[in-house]
């Protein structure tokens, strides 16, 4: 049975779309979650929604307890994650306010807790393919459906944060072959693959990062307007993918499975 986990920032929630609303408290042994966890159906899907750092955005990238906040996604049954951040471009032809569907990562964290297993047992989970290819490809096919300017697959760049990239960082990631970048998707993806559940992102380009000189140095009231502009369509986009999601086999799901020593 689908039950669809919504990680992100505030606003989808929204008692409009969803019904039987509850928010819930949910122990784990990572800690608190972010937030309180919202639960409730949508068109007879079961949905678990978290806003990753918190009311108010209160909870920076370094801080937020992604162990605990995954632990309890997969506590409470669901098993597809579709994830929302926002990102800096790093390529001129993703524009601001345009979203990306990532197919891969590069992490440059350092000070995150990255997996479960931290006992006697060793796990090496797969993380070839991160991003599960069914549920991005029904983003993308539904945002075409929607008239939404998209791009159907990039790679992320994770940074540890909070703050923003150097021009010559911006640059050295643009070499390496990153598209956008954030601070939050690793480890968030990492550990839904060893949770097994089902992992896609939605990024919301925002602005171009400060490799782009003609621009203005990026600034959170940047990213803030332009996300409160693009929030409606994220949601479009979202409440028509839930009800497509089908419980199939799926090798995010059973990647763990391989992984254990």
């Amino acid at each position: 049975m689908v039950k669809v986990g919504i990680i992100g920032g505030s606003g989808f929630d929204d008692p409009r779309l969803i019904e039987n609303i509850k928010r819930i408290k949910k122990h784990t042994p990572y800690g608190a979650t972010s937030d309180l966890l919202v639960i409730g159906t949508y068109q007879g899907v079961d949905i678990v929604i978290l806003a990753r750092h918190g009311e108010g955005h209160r909870i920076p990238p370094s801080q937020v307890n992604f162990r605990a906040n995954i632990w309890a996604m997969k506590e409470l049954g669901v098993t597809h994650i579709l994830a929302t951040t926002a990102v800096g471009s790093l390529r001129e032809e993703i524009k601001p306010g345009e979203l990306v569907f990532p197919d891969q990562f590069i992490d440059r964290t350092t000070q995150r807790k990255s997996t479960f297993f931290e006992g006697n047992q060793v796990c090496h989970i797969s993380m070839a393919e991160p991003f599960c290819p069914k549920l991005r490809l029904r983003l993308s096919q539904t945002a075409k459906e929607l008239g939404l300017d998209h791009h159907p697959k990039g790679t992320i760049i994770t940074i540890e944060g909070p703050r923003f990239s150097t021009r010559a960082e911006s640059n050295m990631f643009r070499q390496w072959g990153a598209d956008v970048i954030n601070m939050s998707t690793v480890p968030e993806v990492v550990l839904a693959r060893e949770a097994g559940i089902c992992y896609a992102t939605i990024a919301m380009s925002t602005d171009y990062d400060c490799w782009h000189e003609s621009e203005t140095s990026v600034t959170w009231e940047m990213i803030a307007e332009v996300m409160k502009k693009n929030v409606e369509n994220v949601k479009r986009l979202l409440f028509a993918v839930i009800p497509q999601i089908e419980d199939k086999n799926c090798e995010c799901r059973e990647a763990i499975k391989k992984a254990m020593v």
